[in-house]
């Protein structure tokens, strides 16, 4: 993978295409404004550059979707056939713009459906791996937890993908657990709202989580 395609201005993008950056990828950030990039691409280096989202998945041959959830599915279908046989990196989560119950988070989605499956159904040829959802963007990339490795939960239809995405969690520094196909993210999608509980009721936001096997 030479060419990375990061679709969405925020930090979790911005964290994970400075990431890339520094393995030696090529890196092209999207947004609908260009202008919100404008920063990032003066101070990013020879290899970064910018562009719409339709350049971006022409440009990518590995694609990270990092924009908000309610905006998902308008960004895939936006794209369009454009993702065909790409593996696609999802970050994100169903998050409603409704405040939070006590530090919970509210979902859009129920219980028997997840953003990823609803990514899925819309770009059917796309092979979207879920991942870097359930962790702040502060430790995506190398994080330092002690001697303690944390998990990333992946899951997805492509294993071929996922042993993508898999290798490029184990080089920067995570676990993994492959959670199987897409439905999976009916699970893992709620990992961001126990995630954020911490931080919002205690303000506290260095946390990650292990699974343990005996």
């Amino acid at each position: 993978m030479a060419r990375i395609a990061v679709l969405g201005s925020g930090m979790v993008g911005e964290t994970l295409a400075n990431g890339f950056l520094k393995d030696g990828h090529d890196v092209m950030r999207a947004s609908r404004d260009l202008t919100k990039l404008h920063s990032w691409k003066k101070h990013a280096g020879a290899k970064a550059q910018i562009g719409h989202f339709d350049q971006a998945c022409d440009f990518g041959e590995l694609l990270v979707l990092s924009v908000k959830g309610s905006a998902a599915e308008s960004v895939v279908r936006q794209c369009g056939s454009r993702l065909r046989g790409k593996t696609i990196i999802d970050t994100t989560n169903p998050i409603s713009d409704e405040p939070a119950d006590n530090g919970v988070l509210r979902f859009f989605t129920g219980p028997n459906d997840s953003l990823m499956e609803r990514l899925q159904t819309l770009s059917p040829k796309a092979n979207f791996v879920k991942a870097f959802n359930s962790i702040g963007y502060a430790h995506m990339v190398q994080p330092q937890f002690g001697a303690t490795k944390p998990t990333m939960f992946i899951c997805g239809n492509s294993n071929v993908s996922k042993n993508t995405v898999r290798e490029i969690l184990l080089k920067w520094g995570w676990d993994v657990e492959d959670m199987g196909l897409v439905e999976s993210a009916r699970a893992l999608e709620p990992l961001c709202q126990l995630w954020c509980i911490p931080g919002f009721t205690k303000n506290q936001w260095n946390h990650a989580f292990k699974l343990l096997k005996i």
